[in-house]
Formats: structure tokens, C-alpha cells, sequence
């Protein structure tokens, strides 16, 4: 009965965003805009001073910015850090200098890229010191310790020479040199260098990190430096004078203040607030979203208000609501490699066709018009029909919002029961369903829309035949202990998402499906797709430096992976934020969520 509310209660949703859209949001049309309440842009100028609370339900992935490759991640560290580059709110494509003093620049080989940094940065107390090139060059080198095993390093940086995953603490990168204390230079072994300078430098893997502070933290296994972290940018976790960071209790708070040693001078932010609080355990997100609209200083953190508060904000408090766009998009991850995804036998060419036509019956099996309403509908997003979303160079040469063309994604969501049964019957399941006995593991979320998507996704494999055994957990504990660890082998992953790491296709693509960046800890490689044709795809992709032979690429590589079924892409979402009337809420377009650096109080 529950489950029949919630749905009469979404479509109600659904059908009063088909007006929203109407009057100005983008709908189905692909619009990269949405619709926007109090966020106008980021102002010119805003009230200087007060404390502003974030209410969360879970923590971040990773307190360490060198670790942390999740969005609640890069909302703390664009606050707390420098990395060499950053990004204004209003302007998710292209990067800034932040640490760096000027743009990076390229060799016409594609093989050196050179950065010089800024004079006088300091680090928070109690370390105090200057930054020099050094420090960025031993934060690059962490991300691939195995203390720290950084989920995008071997994606973006691996082709640093001497890079290799998963070095024990100390270990050098002979490609990272610093010929003086404002130079950095990466040198490369592949010309990838213009990927690397036009949006892997603005990840947070470059905020400097001293060696002589962080070296005996990132010893231990896993490094403890993200509760003893400096930082550069604005704010910081709130510290003790030995530099513990006693703001941040995992799972419970974090607590970010002013950075007595920042210096507005040397940064592009404004960061008009003194305290930033960020307390978690919010479970009832409808509670929440209650309080932060009805209340005074507060924003939502890492929930979306769930459609019945979303409805209420479209049509009462329109001027709170936000809908930035995701720059990214939801999916059923499915495991190949374990049976029923995977082959039982990679080497028997008739197991991969049995698998592939499984996988193939349940995409088109699914209800993913279902999957969508979970969130609120066509208000928060498009329907996904492959993985490069809207905005992304290649999205259009790789079908658009009508997708490849793939007779097992209905462009509309809409289950194909018949054309699932075909497929099931292929794979050699006489009733048109699957027959295995055996239960899948799937692990999902334990909170607000999130754990809504979970139980639809359980439902449709279990109407497809198939014996799941659902097992909810914090978001945090969804990826570090799950999702994100091959060895926990879990079958389905129900909600994880993706969103550009900055505006190109291989931020998409790469780090999600190619079998090289399949790793023990911190894996986004969901599906473990590791097919030699696709990876070769991407790896040549990888190269390019024109923007349409880039577009192209990855394109095709779009193509590929969509034809090998590895998951259900069922949203490319826009981001639904709420915020108090008394705060002048600021969205970044490049992470999608509040940017606490712009946001002040009225």
C-alpha cells in the first residue's frame, strides 16, 4: 500500500512539472538551464559575517581531500582548498586560476604542462607555512599511495611517467618535477596533456599538501591526514592547536570556520560567511526540508527534498527552490563480473551472449519512467537513453536525448515487457524470465528518495524473475564498504550516479567504464566493464586534442558501452537545492550543489 501512495503522490509531481516546464523549464527538451528559484547568479556583493547550517542525513566518502571523490567531497574541499585551478558558480566549464597565478600551459607535443603558482599562500594554523610547488607535487603523489588510493588518479594522472597505482607511502613520481618553488611540471609519457590542462588540474587532488606535515599521517593504512588536514582556501575544519581536527566527527558533524591565514587577496572567492556547520543524521529528509524552508540560516546538504516538498516549493516557495543541472546522470549498475551480469566462463563465447542477453532483457525490462518519478520526475530531469548527458561535448553525436537507438532503451522509459522476454528467451530461459534460484546482493541507500529508487529497482527484478536481496546502508557506507569494492561483490547497485569531473566526455566515461581504472578501493567502475575493444576506444580517445575528434571519440565509445547493457541509465537529473528565504543561496553549475565560498545571508 505504501508503495502505491508514493506513486499516485510522484505522478501528481510529475504532472505539475510537465507545466513548470512549460513556463520556462527545460522538461524533456534538454535544456541545460532548469529552472531557477533565489539562485539569479553570484552576486556582486553579499552580507559579510554569520553562521550558516547545512543539514546532511550521511557523511562525506572521504574527510581527505586527496581521497574523497564524491560530490558532498568537492562541496567541503572547494571550500577548505586551493587547488591549482577552481571554477565561479555561474561557470561549471571553465576553470580559473586558484593556486595557480596564470593558466597552464601546454607543449605542442601534448607531453608537458607546466604551472606556475602563486606567491605568499599560507596553510591554516598550526602549520603556518608558505606553499611552494613541492607540496603539489607530493598531493599528486599521494593520490596514488595505498594509503590514499585516490579514485581518479590513474584515470587523469596515470600518464605521468613513473605513475603507477597503489606505491607504498613515499614513493616518488619522476613525472612531477619542480624546478623552483612556483613551477610545477608534468611530463607525460602520452600527449594527454590537454585533457590534464583543461580540467584535471582543477580537481582537488592538486590542493597542496606538505610533506613534512602529511607524510607520517599517510603511513598509516589508510592515511589519517584527513582528520589532522590543512588547508588554503577560505574556511577550515574547525582544529585543535596540535591541528586535530575536532570539527569534523565522522558521521556526525563537520564544522568548517575562517581560515585566519586566507588571504582575499590571493583568491577569487568572497566567502562572505565566519561558520558553516554541517550536522548529519537528518534521516527524515522530509523533516529537514520542512525546517530549512520554514527556517532561517539553513540549506540542504547531501538529500534532495522529496517530491512532496518539491511539489510544494514549485507552487509556494518557487524563489527558495534551485534546479541546477547534474552535468551527469543515475543508473542500475550491473556487475559483470559475476554470474547472472557476468559470464560464468569469460572464455566460452556462448556465456558472454548468455550474459549480454540477460543484461539486455532486464534494460529493457525496466520501468525506468518509475525510477525518475522517485526523484520528482521530468521536473528534475531527462530521460537517460546512454551515459554522456546533456552539455557534454559528444552528447549529440552519440543520438541526443533519443539515445543510440538500441531497441532495449525505450526512449521514454517505458518497460518492454515483450521485447524483455525475447531476450531472456535467448539467453535460454523458456518462460520469458529469469530462472536462476540463487540471490543477487543489491545494496542501496537507507534515506529519503534514494532508498525510494532502491525498492523500485528491487521490484522490477524481482517482476523480471530475478531473487534479490536488498540490503540498505548510509549513502557514505553504499560506496566505500559496497559499491565502490569489487570484493564485496555485489551484484546491483540501484542509485549511484555520476557527474562530470569537468566538461568533457572522458570525465563520463573513463573513470566508470574502462577496465583499467578497475581498482580494490574506491572503484567507480560499478558495472567492472573490461572490454579490450572499448578500453582501446577510450585510450585512443584519450589523445585527441581537437575538440571534434575528441566529440567523435568518445561518441562512439558512448555507443559501445550502451551496447553492452552495463547498467540502467534512467536520469540525466538536474539537482533540486532549498534554502531559507533569509539566505542568498549560491549554486555552482560545475559541482551541482551549493558553493559555500558565494553564499552569504541576507
Amino acid at each position: 500500500m505504501r508503495r502505491s501512495s508514493w506513486t499516485l503522490l510522484v505522478a501528481v509531481v510529475a504532472a505539475l512539472s510537465l507545466g513548470v516546464a512549460a513556463c520556462g523549464g527545460s522538461g524533456s527538451s534538454g535544456s541545460s538551464t532548469g529552472e531557477k528559484g533565489n539562485n539569479k547568479g553570484a552576486p556582486v556583493s553579499g552580507k559579510k559575517g554569520g553562521k550558516l547550517t547545512v543539514l546532511w542525513t550521511d557523511d562525506v566518502d572521504f574527510i581527505d581531500c586527496g581521497q574523497s571523490y564524491y560530490q558532498m567531497g568537492v562541496f567541503v574541499c572547494s571550500a577548505t582548498q586551493k587547488a591549482l585551478y577552481g571554477y565561479k558558480p555561474t561557470d561549471g566549464a571553465h576553470m580559473v586560476p586558484d593556486l595557480a597565478e596564470s593558466l597552464p600551459q601546454v607543449s605542442s607535443d601534448g607531453k608537458t604542462v607546466t604551472v606556475k603558482i602563486k606567491r605568499g599562500v599560507k596553510y591554516s594554523p598550526p602549520y603556518n607555512k608558505v606553499v611552494t610547488s613541492k607540496d603539489v607535487k607530493y598531493a599528486v603523489e599521494r593520490g596514488f599511495f595505498n594509503t590514499v588510493n585516490n579514485g581518479y588518479a590513474g584515470a587523469y594522472f596515470g600518464d605521468l611517467k613513473g605513475a603507477k597505482p597503489g606505491v607504498k607511502p613515499g614513493t616518488t613520481i619522476p613525472g612531477v618535477t619542480t624546478p623552483d618553488d612556483q613551477t610545477v611540471v608534468f611530463h607525460l609519457t602520452k600527449p594527454t596533456g590537454g585533457v590534464l590542462a583543461s580540467g584535471a588540474l582543477g580537481m582537488q587532488i592538486t590542493a597542496p599538501v606538505p610533506k613534512a606535515y602529511a607524510a607520517k599521517y599517510d603511513k598509516g593504512n589508510p592515511s589519517s591526514y584527513g582528520t589532522h588536514q590543512l588547508a588554503t582556501g577560505p574556511y577550515m575544519i574547525r582544529n585543535d592547536a596540535s591541528g586535530k581536527a575536532v570539527g569534523y566527527q565522522a558521521g556526525k558533524d563537520i564544522d568548517l570556520v575562517r581560515n585566519p591565514n586566507w588571504n582575499k587577496s590571493l583568491d577569487f572567492r568572497p566567502a562572505y560567511l565566519d561558520e558553516i556547520d554541517n550536522p548529519q543524521g537528518n534521516d527524515d529528509t522530509t523533516v529537514a526540508s520542512r525546517k530549512i524552508l520554514t527556517g532561517q540560516n539553513l540549506m540542504n546538504g547531501d538529500f534532495s527534498p522529496p517530491p512532496p516538498i518539491l511539489k510544494q516549493a514549485v507552487t509556494r516557495e518557487k524563489n527558495q527552490l534551485t534546479l541546477v543541472p547534474g552535468g551527469g546522470g543515475r543508473w542500475v549498475s550491473l556487475n559483470m563480473s559475476l554470474p547472472p551480469f557476468g559470464p560464468a566462463n569469460p572464455k566460452n563465447p556462448a556465456d558472454v551472449q548468455k550474459a549480454l542477453n540477460i543484461r539486455k532483457a532486464v534494460l529493457a525490462g525496466f520501468d525506468r519512467s518509475a525510477m525518475r518519478l522517485t526523484r520528482g520526475g521530468v521536473l528534475v530531469g531527462d530521460m537517460a537513453t546512454h551515459f554522456l548527458p546533456p552539455g557534454i561535448n559528444g552528447f549529440d553525436q552519440a543520438g541526443g536525448l533519443k539515445g543510440p537507438g538500441f531497441d532495449f532503451l525505450n526512449p521514454t522509459g517505458q518497460p518492454q515487457p515483450q521485447l524483455s522476454a525475447e531476450y531472456f528467451k535467448k539467453a535460454g530461459f523458456k518462460s520469458g524470465k529469469y530462472e536462476g534460484k540463487d540471490p543477487l546482493l543489491m545494496v542501496g541507500t537507507s534515506e529519503g528518495v534514494a532508498q525510494k529508487a532502491a525498492e523500485v529497482a528491487k521490484d522490477n527484478f524481482n517482476r523480471m524473475g530475478f531473487n534479490v536481496r536488498l540490503r540498505l546502508v548510509t549513502t557514505d557506507s553504499m560506496y566505500t564498504k559496497f559499491c565502490n569494492v569489487p570484493s564485496a561483490k555485489v551484484q546491483i547497485c540501484p542509485n549511484v550516479g555520476w557527474i562530470k569531473d569537468f566538461s568533457d566526455g572522458q570525465t563520463l566515461l573513463d573513470p566508470t567504464f574502462n577496465g583499467k581504472n578497475i581498482i580494490p578501493q574506491n572503484n567507480s567502475n560499478w558495472s567492472m566493464l573490461n572490454d579490450p575493444k572499448i578500453n582501446a576506444e577510450m585510450n585512443k580517445a584519450e589523445t585527441l586534442n581537437d575538440p571534434d575528434q575528441r566529440a567523435q571519440a568518445w561518441a562512439r565509445a558512448d555507443k559501445d558501452i550502451t551496447a553492452q547493457a552495463p547498467a540502467v541509465p534512467w536520469i540525466w537529473d538536474k539537482t533540486p537545492l532549498i534554502a531559507s528565504n533569509n539566505v542568498n543561496a549560491v549554486a555552482s553549475l560545475y559541482n551541482s550543489q551549493w558553493d559555500l565560498s558565494w553564499t552569504s545571508l541576507k
